[in-house]
């Protein structure tokens, strides 16, 4: 019987069953034919998680572009269809042709989440794949990762057979066709790991071994063979402008977390904050140009029907036309009720301004990310925000009829004192206190003030100035916690955080090793599955496969040395490890580093670094 047949008859009896049915609008559905390279495209959570991901969606239109391809979709099954497809011996499948996995070339996994990483082991057994790269010869699909954590992709290399470090638009079609031509030549997997490996951005994990000293701690990360090259250089896209980007975007049948047209308006940033992965991760800047995003708006907006475009990247209001960018989509679109949204604000009275432009359409709540609590603290993570900065955007904002605001901090950051967190309580009721003085002088609103505080654990984290500090231990984290809880009550003040537990687990695979792949086994037989979801984690599921395997969760949150060999140093971001270290000790003597776009090279060597050359695109010049 097929999987569709077998469907249709089960589908009832699971929440959602529109997570499994495919279909969509703008979905591309191709003959299954047997001379096309077949590719599954992978993300280990929730359909309406990963149909919110703009990388999923750009190598699934991207890859479909060829003729000689097929590339379909599958998405991590709620475990009232996991238990449904063990049941009834329905493989994992994709969602155009309902095709098991094992029918594939490629079985690609967008990596986002550390704690989705049990997840990626159930989508492989349900699929009927070895869990382990050493288990599977060239007869099943070559299992591949990519994404914004694959920088340190070193706690599940074991289960991958490739991860493509960097960013794919310019890589993974050759990647998939220089694959498939090694299969038809009829080379063995280990012949083929061995080819592709020359390619640039592919980092074969099988191909280098680790090697531990008396204390568990890493020696040397040494290649098996000859020829094999020593660093895996990051690939990026050297002008953004010119890349490709879908607008013919799938359209869901049920709601998703980001259910609006994306735009991408740049890539990178330099403000440098120094907790920040994603900062260092995505370095140079690169800008689309204003022509280019107009105009992939409209065809998204043609193509979809969405009433919301969201201008996105890591720091939207650095964009370097971002005040004309916005009021010509803001008058262009509105005519037709379409609202445009920022989703990264700063900390300024400017931003509050161009937020009053777009939010013309449409007015919902606006988020300030001052991430500490003092001016001391803030400079130690290069968070160049004043306390004046926050109090003059939020009065800008309450003036415009702004009636709910949302402050983000993070507890647990290196050097921080009980100061630094009696910090936060007082710029919150700071905030509340201007929120009602001027509702009280305004006669435009009389709303009720509302200021939500968002308080996350900090986790040291690859590639940052970070990356050598301890980590809170839990409690540490509680007594934080229950400060807060205490300080942080009453009319108009609202404070959630983060599970202790989980934020630990995830700053052990952060900065861990390959070790930890045992672990995430056990944890995943003992049942462990959508560890990000509170009503899925359990602690002692993860302490019971730590204690089995002789492991420590301490140990992996221990302070570094400044001279020891990390797990994923032998991964070149472009960003030198010199400049990490001058930024830690920069940071541990309070010392600002400023944007390199305003005050020249500050000597991070990332457009010296890296192999491809890069144009940057900034207002109306390309320069490098």
């Amino acid at each position: 019987m097929k999987v569709t047949d077998k469907l249709d008859k089960l589908l009832y009896k699971v929440k959602n069953p529109v997570r499994y049915i495919g279909n969509e609008w703008n979905m591309v559905k191709k003959e299954w034919a047997e001379d096309k390279i077949k590719v599954a495209l992978a993300f280990p959570d929730l359909y309406e998680i990963g149909m919110s991901h703009l990388g999923l969606k750009l190598l699934y239109h991207l890859l479909n572009e060829e003729e000689d391809i097929i590339c379909e979709r599958t998405y991590a099954p709620w475990l009232d269809m996991e238990a449904l497809l063990r049941e009834e011996g329905i493989p994992l499948f994709s969602l155009e042709n309902k095709k098991a996995i094992t029918e594939f070339d490629v079985f690609g996994f967008t990596l986002q989440y550390e704690m989705s990483y049990t997840n990626i082991i159930n989508m492989l057994d349900l699929a009927g794949l070895p869990l382990y790269s050493k288990d599977r010869d060239e007869t099943y699909p070559l299992v591949i990762g990519g994404g914004s954590i694959v920088f340190n992709p070193e706690p599940i290399a074991p289960f991958f057979d490739l991860f493509y470090i960097g960013e794919a638009e310019n890589g993974i079609v050759d990647l998939v066709k220089k694959y498939q031509e090694l299969k038809d030549r009829k080379f063995k997997k280990d012949e083929i790991l061995l080819e592709l490996n020359q390619t640039p951005g592919v980092y074969v994990p099988g191909l280098y071994e680790p090697v531990y000293d008396e204390e568990g701690r890493i020696k040397s990360i040494n290649p098996k063979y000859p020829g094999v090259k020593k660093k895996i250089s990051r690939q990026v896209v050297s002008n953004l402008d010119q890349a490709y980007y879908p607008t013919k975007m799938i359209m869901p049948y049920m709601d998703t977390v980001h259910d609006r047209a994306v735009i991408e308006i740049a890539r990178g940033c330099t403000r440098g904050c120094r907790f920040c992965a994603a900062g260092i991760s995505y370095r140079p800047v690169r800008e689309r140009s204003k022509e280019t995003i107009i105009r992939l708006a409209d065809e998204i907006l043609e193509n979809t029907g969405y009433d919301e475009v969201s201008l996105t990247s890591l720091s939207t209001m650095d964009y370097s036309a971002v005040a004309d960018l916005v009021k010509t989509m803001a008058r262009r679109y509105e005519e037709d009720r379409i609202s445009i949204s920022l989703p990264s604000l700063r900390v300024d009275r400017f931003s509050v301004n161009l937020a009053r432009e777009v939010q013309r359409v449409r007015k919902t709540g606006l988020t300030f990310a001052p991430e500490a609590g003092s001016q001391r603290l803030r400079d130690v993570i290069n968070k160049g925000v004043q306390d004046e900065d926050l109090y003059d955007a939020v009065r800008a904002a309450f003036e415009e009829g702004w009636s709910t605001i949302k402050l983000y901090f993070m507890i647990g950051l290196p050097t921080e004192n009980q100061e630094d967190i009696a910090g936060i309580v007082e710029l919150a009721k700071k905030v509340l206190e201007i929120g009602e003085e001027v509702r009280k002088k305004s006669a435009r609103s009389r709303k009720k003030i509302q200021v939500n505080i968002s308080v996350s654990t900090f986790k040291p984290k690859p590639f940052t100035p970070f990356q050598w500090v301890e980590m809170c231990s839990k409690e540490e984290i509680e007594e934080k916690q229950e400060y807060l809880k205490d300080k942080l009550r009453g009319k108009g003040l609202s404070f959630s955080w983060n599970d202790p537990d989980l934020s630990l687990l995830e700053g052990v695979f952060a900065r861990g090793d390959r070790r930890l792949a045992r672990v995430l086994e056990s944890a995943w037989r003992k049942g462990a599955r959508f560890d990000g979801w509170g009503e899925s984690f359990a602690i002692d599921i993860w302490e019971a496969a730590f204690r089995e395997n002789q492991l420590e969760m301490a140990a992996y949150h221990r302070a570094r040395d400044l001279e020891e060999i990390l797990p994923w140093d032998h991964i070149n971001m472009g960003v030198s490890k010199k400049f990490l270290k001058e930024e830690y000790k920069a940071a541990l003597a309070g010392r600002l580093t400023e944007d390199c776009r305003q005050a020249g090279c500050t000597g991070c060597a990332i457009c010296f670094e890296l192999e491809t050359k890069l144009e940057l695109y900034r207002g109306d010049s390309n320069v490098n």
